[in-house]
């Protein structure tokens, strides 16, 4: 693959919108097939293919009757079976832990649909007879993050295994092209709250707490794209759990601990109680490192809560990439680890 260019990144976050208008426009000529009652949905993929399933199973916990799963890794769990709705994702169409977990899924006699751009999987598929949705493959992966989400929520909801998709989406769509009016490369810093927080998370360690719920999703979102944008270490939790064990660990090594930016995401619908967890962790810790950063969900649906952090979260670490004058877009760590796998 070509070497992209930091502003071609930049067209990517742009475009966000448009993937969500995109995938309202699919249609799903198969789902007459897959309207029976399962018992679990399986969604198997890694990486930013990953991430669409995570907000599935977020999505899907407050309002579906069936628990949905989301499986990195080359196998799969044990309770797969004829019952189970299984989802492979992959990008590329050749992670390989993907691939292998559909090969298990076909053997269990799961009722499988892939979602991706072509690669092995879509071949597999076709050869196997299950049906594929098809994206565009004229992106990265972490960058695809819309069209890697949505068709596979639009095609639960015309399955009747979740409701209300459409219209969130249709909501999610005006509150990111609203939010990338102040985010885009041509706001300078002053205006634009990406830029700031690139400019307050550079030469730290982020820290980035979500809580379980809305946010959660958001928080590892937040962690991965620092790390493949920033080239940069970051890490996550999440209220309340952290409040159990990781706050005990805001007291030594000082010197560490002040190179730590912590940043807490909010959303309307965090529980009271959680609410008073992230002010009490707050004034326990922000003497102890070296910033304190909230940041608050905006809309008024889950879906457009919950991306417009991720949306946030996507230019802030590109920003951070330009604040270290490297470019975002390669990832050759993993391109690395992947050719040495395949010696």
């Amino acid at each position: 693959m070509t070497t992209l260019t930091a502003e071609q990144m930049m067209e990517f976050l742009y475009g966000l919108p448009d993937q969500f208008t995109d995938s309202l426009e699919m249609t799903f000529d198969f789902a007459s097939h897959y309207r029976k009652p399962f018992q679990n949905i399986v969604i198997s993929g890694l990486g930013g293919s990953a991430i669409g399933g995570d907000i599935v199973r977020t999505l899907a916990a407050g309002r579906a009757s069936l628990p949905v799963v989301v499986n990195r890794d080359y196998h799969l769990p044990a309770f797969v079976n004829q019952n189970t709705l299984f989802a492979a994702v992959s990008y590329s169409g050749n992670t390989e832990e993907t691939l292998s977990a559909y090969q298990q899924a076909r053997e269990k006699g799961a009722a499988i649909v892939c979602l991706t751009s072509g690669g092995k999987l879509a071949q597999m598929a076709a050869n196997d007879g299950y049906p594929v949705i098809e994206v565009p493959g004229d992106l990265v992966p972490r960058a695809a993050t819309g069209y890697l989400f949505a068709p596979l929520a639009l095609f639960l909801e015309e399955i009747g295994l979740l409701k209300n998709v459409r219209m969130e989406i249709e909501e999610t769509i005006q509150v990111l092209k609203w939010q990338r009016k102040m985010l885009n490369p041509q706001v300078p810093q002053p205006d634009n709250p990406a830029r700031q927080l690139a400019e307050q998370l550079k030469g730290s360690i982020p820290i980035i707490w979500g809580s379980s719920g809305l946010t959660e999703a958001a928080a590892l979102r937040w962690k991965a794209q620092i790390n493949e944008n920033a080239k940069s270490p970051a890490y996550y939790n999440l209220f309340p759990e952290l409040n159990h064990n990781e706050i005990v660990g805001f007291e030594e090594p000082a010197e560490l601990l002040a190179r730590f930016v912590v940043v807490i995401l909010r959303d309307q619908g965090d529980s009271p109680q959680v609410q008073k967890r992230m002010a009490i962790t707050r004034q326990i810790i922000e003497n102890r490192v070296r910033e304190v950063i909230e940041v608050s969900s905006q809309g008024q649906s889950f879906l457009a809560r919950f991306y417009s952090l991720v949306y946030l979260g996507d230019y802030t670490s590109v920003y951070l990439a330009h604040e270290y004058g490297i470019n975002p877009t390669p990832v050759q760590v993993i391109d690395y680890l992947k050719a040495e796998l395949a010696k």
